[in-house]
C-alpha cells in the first residue's frame, strides 16, 4: 500500500479518536490536499474494502481498514517515543519525522524498537500506543467539556504541529492537574489553574484539542460521572 493511502487511513483513525468530525474538509485540512483529491482517494479506499463512505459523507474505517490504521498509528507513536526520548526532539517536531519513518518500518523492526523502548504505553503527546495498553484514546474527554470548578488530569493533546507550538507556549505538562476557574463569554478562553496555583488562559478551540481523565465534577448531574 502506498504511503499516501496509509496517511488517509491514519488520519481517519485519529479524527475518530480525537472526537472530531470525519469529513472531506477535515481530512483535506490535515493532509493539506484538495477536496476533490479526498473524494477520489476515499472512493479508491472504499473499493479496496478499507473505508466505508456513503453519498451523505458518512466516513468510517472497515474492520480491515481499522486493523491497518492501528498498526500505522502503533509504528508512528513508537517512533515518536524514540525521537523524543533518545534523540531529544521537541514535542512539536516528532510528528513529521515519525510520519516518514512509519512507512519504511516493517513489523519486525517495529517490534524490536518497541521492546528496546520498554513497551511504552503512550507517545510524547499522551496518545495510547496500540498493543501496549488495555485502553484506547477515545476513553478520554476534552477539557472544553468541563465547567467552572471542575478539575481533571491533562492526559494527552492532539498531534498537530501548529497546536503543539501553541501548547508549548502555555507551558503546561501532561499529567498536570487542572481546575477550570471560569469560561469567558462569547467563545472566550478557558481560564484554568494548575497544581501550583498558576492561572493559564486557553483558547476555546485549543481546549477541544486537550484530553483529560480522572475528572472531578463540581456539580454532578445524572449523566455525569467521575472518570
Amino acid at each position: 500500500m502506498s504511503p499516501n493511502k496509509e496517511n488517509y487511513l491514519k488520519t481517519i483513525f485519529e479524527l475518530e479518536h480525537d472526537h472530531q468530525k470525519i469529513s472531506n474538509k477535515n481530512i483535506a485540512d490535515i493532509l493539506n490536499v484538495s477536496a476533490p483529491s479526498v473524494t477520489e482517494m476515499l472512493t479508491a479506499l472504499t473499493k479496496e474494502g478499507l473505508v466505508f463512505h456513503t453519498p451523505y459523507n458518512e466516513i468510517s474505517l472497515t474492520d480491515a481498514g481499522l486493523a491497518r490504521a492501528r498498526e500505522l498509528v502503533r509504528k508512528h507513536r513508537i517512533w515518536e517515543v524514540f525521537l523524543a526520548d533518545k534523540l531529544h526532539y521537541a514535542m512539536a517536531d516528532v510528528h513529521q519525522a515519525a510520519d516518514i519513518l512509519e512507512h519504511a518500518t516493517d513489523d519486525r523492526l517495529a517490534d524490536r524498537l518497541n521492546e528496546f523502548l520498554g513497551r511504552p504505553k503512550r507517545c510524547p503527546h499522551g496518545g495510547i500506543i496500540p498493543g501496549n495498553s488495555g485502553i484506547e484514546d477515545d476513553s478520554d474527554i476534552t477539557l472544553g467539556t468541563l465547567a467552572p470548578e471542575d478539575s481533571a488530569t491533562l492526559q494527552r493533546v492532539i498531534d498537530n504541529h501548529d497546536f503543539l507550538k501553541y501548547f508549548e507556549d502555555l507551558q503546561l505538562r501532561l499529567g498536570e492537574r487542572l481546575t477550570v476557574v471560569k469560561k469567558e463569554p462569547f467563545s472566550g478562553p478557558f481560564i484554568v489553574q494548575t497544581s501550583d496555583r498558576a492561572t493559564v488562559a486557553i483558547s476555546e478551540n485549543a481546549a477541544g484539542y486537550m484530553f483529560v481523565t480522572d475528572v472531578h465534577y463540581h456539580t454532578k448531574t445524572p449523566d455525569q460521572k467521575t472518570e
